[in-house]
């Protein structure tokens, strides 16, 4: 059985992934600061910044396969300085440790915001939907830190070659099972009301992803990650837009410098586009507002 070691399992993405991971056959390890009730695998709390007990664990749980979604989750959570390196600082150190344990194949999570959408100067789309070639333009902190986790990940990648298979993944903004029951999403409103209220998702660019597919896109990473380019990053987001009413129209209303963009859009299109990971993977989001969010099943 391959043992999976997940940073940051408890969280809101951990918790599917450990999930997925668990039904997938593997045996799941997951570190995080505190522990998650009725999680399938056994769990470690820790700081992962405490390099003695990093490098404990690693030694301890040798894991075959690491995914790596610890870190600060959101833009401006903590002061700059602290973000920034808190980040950078848990993905150099949890990578150092899964080389040094002998690690075949590690996932990291970074973010759709590399791409630069809500910056203070302005931002606009060389075109959409968005993908893997478009060019990143991080403002924060946060988006900086990403960057910073996928250059690391691309020249570790680089400069191990074969002995390890390493990749980054973008999910898009992460909805947990039970906020489809009205539970707070991560900024504190509940989806009926991001759909009510258009421009709490556009500051988003209207992206989303249910927290199962991610935890299914994790496993169809690890299992062929021989077919990704070493160190390569893939999007991975819902196939429409968190948007009542034709994406075309709500880009424009909300999002006017993305206009022109947006016109290559279908009516439900995402912004963001996982075709790379379809052709990679073999992966697919199963589930859309659409069909998750009982109240407006018949939109």
């Amino acid at each position: 059985m391959t043992r999976t070691l997940v940073t940051g399992g408890a969280g809101r993405l951990g918790r599917s992934v450990v999930a997925a991971l668990a039904a997938s056959g593997r045996e799941v390890v997951s570190v995080d600061r505190v522990a998650a009730e009725g999680l399938p695998a056994q769990q470690f709390e820790l700081d992962l910044l405490d390099d003695a007990a990093r490098h404990e664990l690693f030694t301890r749980v040798a894991p075959e396969e690491v995914v790596h979604l610890a870190a600060i989750p959101a833009p401006f959570a903590a002061p700059d300085d602290e973000l920034y390196a808190v980040n950078t600082g848990l993905a150099s150190g949890v990578l150092g440790d899964a080389l040094r344990v002998g690690t075949r194949a590690l996932l990291a999570a970074s973010s759709p915001t590399v791409i630069g959408y809500g910056a203070p100067e302005g931002w606009a789309p060389a075109y959409l939907p968005l993908d893997e070639a478009h060019p990143v333009a991080p403002w924060n902190a946060y988006s900086r830190s990403k960057v910073a986790v996928e250059e690391l990940v691309r020249e570790t990648a680089e400069r191990e070659g074969a002995r390890i298979r390493l990749g980054t993944f973008r999910p898009c903004y992460v909805i947990a099972p039970e906020e489809w029951a009205g539970a707070p999403t991560q900024q504190g409103h509940t989806l009926l009301e991001r759909l009510a209220q258009p421009e709490l998702s556009a500051v988003a660019l209207f992206n989303y992803l249910d927290a199962r597919d991610a935890g299914a896109f994790v496993v169809a990473w690890l299992d062929h990650a021989d077919a990704v380019p070493n160190g390569a990053v893939l999007f991975a987001g819902a196939r429409d837009a968190l948007v009542r009413g034709p994406v075309r129209e709500a880009v424009a209303a909300h999002l006017p410098s993305a206009a022109d963009a947006a016109e290559a859009l279908g009516e439900r299109d995402a912004l963001f586009s996982s075709a790379r990971a379809e052709e990679l993977l073999g992966w697919r989001p199963t589930r859309s507002w659409r069909t998750e969010l009982v109240e407006v099943e018949g939109e």
